[in-house]
């Protein structure tokens, strides 16, 4: 145990910070010999690196200084241009002046978390949500309340009741964060009839929807459903986006579309925090844009997932034991499994670390120790056999999980599993 000298004297918030369970597995999850099905990396070689090398060249080329010089606040009016065109793909309409570029959607999060909510505030989240939501929640001390989803998503009744049950206790919910398209990291979306309830229960509410929407234009099936801020209501909805599924993490350059009084506060907290958004960034993601066929892209990304999707569901079902379960996803790059009665993804963790392959457990994505049975496996990365080899390793460790249930009971076998480590080489 490390002692740490300074403990006295952080700040009270800091108590809620903790690894997420995707840091925790970073270091092990990446080595080549381990079939990783954990991070949710977008395919970055399927870009075309060469065109978008030689953009960056020009660009500095020929407006190096203003590249690396500082930016406004707000971001890139051109940028902001496009992203109101991208929008627009899913029926939002907005103003460029009601667009705050970020530092990716993480630090839109942020951003809105810190000008709403107060220490003991409530935030509403779908049951799961997302880690680095749930972090940023944390770090500003929010008490978060789940609210179930099913194959269609948030369900609605639960909202209305999770509202009530807020109500009831003296407290009111800040707002409702949610992520309708290709839920990370259940797979699942929020139907087109639910978006209409969901926003009028909220509106009814008082309550501000938080909409996050990173891989709205990554669906499979057809054209993207209409996003929740499309529902003509601009003063309840907060729409967040990225660059970072669809064109490159790297580059850290997201979004969020706002009343334009919030807008305002966003833009003073997001001075107060990095002065500006990298302005060599925007004007790289403005000249792909402008420059490159990144619709075309978007397709050529969606082919690629999609087949590696239909690899993984086609081997959950050749191969995981009965009483396995997972969801269906149309789009994105995550299938939600949830194990058979008696196990713990948790516990079962370093076995199949010790059997090369490497899921997220689902307790990472409550709040309240909820998902001890699930875990996320996503299939946006591996190539298709190697993700067909990385399930064929994570059936062995859940069969031999289940032989260890029916052997000794759960305590018993909870206990053996609890105390398997890694071997060495991957300690």
């Amino acid at each position: 145990m490390t002692f740490d000298a300074f403990t006295g004297r952080y700040a009270q918030r800091t108590t809620g910070m903790t690894a997420s369970e995707i840091r925790a597995l970073f270091a092990v999850a990446s080595r080549p010999e381990v079939v990783s099905l954990a991070g949710g990396m977008p395919y970055t070689t399927a870009l075309p690196l060469d065109a978008v090398g030689k953009l960056m060249s020009d660009l500095l080329a020929t407006r190096g200084a203003q590249a690396l010089q500082y930016g406004s606040g707000q971001g890139d009016p051109a940028l902001r241009e496009h992203i109101c065109e991208i929008m627009a793909l899913e029926g939002v309409v907005g103003s460029p002046d009601d667009v705050v570029v970020t530092v990716g959607s993480q630090q839109a999060l942020d951003l809105v978390t810190r000008i709403f909510v107060d220490p003991g505030d409530v935030v509403l989240a779908e049951a799961p949500s997302y880690v680095g939501a749930l972090g940023t929640f944390a770090a500003y001390q929010a008490d978060v309340v789940h609210v179930p989803m099913d194959e269609d998503g948030l369900v609605p009744d639960a909202l209305r009741e999770a509202i009530a049950a807020v109500a009831a206790s003296g407290r009111r919910a800040k707002f409702l964060y949610t992520i309708p398209n290709f839920h990370n990291p259940a797979g699942t979306s929020l139907s087109d009839a639910r978006r209409d309830e969901v926003l009028e229960i909220c509106k009814q509410a008082g309550l501000l929807v938080l909409e996050d929407n990173p891989y709205g234009l990554l669906g499979f099936d057809g054209p993207p459903t209409p996003a929740i801020r499309a529902r003509g209501d601009e003063e309840h909805v907060l729409y967040l986006g990225s660059f970072s599924k669809t064109f490159a993490p790297g580059l850290r350059v997201g979004w969020v579309l706002a009343p334009h009084a919030v807008r305002e506060k966003l833009v003073l907290a997001s001075e107060a925090s990095v002065l500006c958004p990298p302005a060599l960034n925007q004007m790289v993601v403005v000249d792909y844009l402008s420059t490159q066929d990144w619709q075309g892209q978007i397709e050529v990304f969606k082919d690629l997932y999609r087949e590696r999707r239909d690899a993984m569901l086609d081997a959950l079902q050749t191969l995981m034991p009965a009483g396995t379960t997972w969801t269906r996803p149309t789009g994105g790059f995550y299938v939600w499994t949830t194990l058979p009665e008696g196990l713990d993804a948790k516990i079962m963790q370093p076995r199949a670390i010790t059997a090369r392959v490497a899921y997220v457990p689902g307790i990472g994505f409550y709040s309240d120790g909820q998902g001890q049975r699930d875990l996320r496996l996503s299939y946006c990365y591996p190539e298709p056999e190697r993700i067909r080899e990385g399930v064929r390793r994570l059936a062995g460790v859940v069969e031999a999980e289940l032989e260890l249930l029916d052997t000794f009971g759960p305590s018993l076998a909870h206990r053996a599993v609890g105390s398997t480590t890694p071997s060495p080489d991957l300690a």
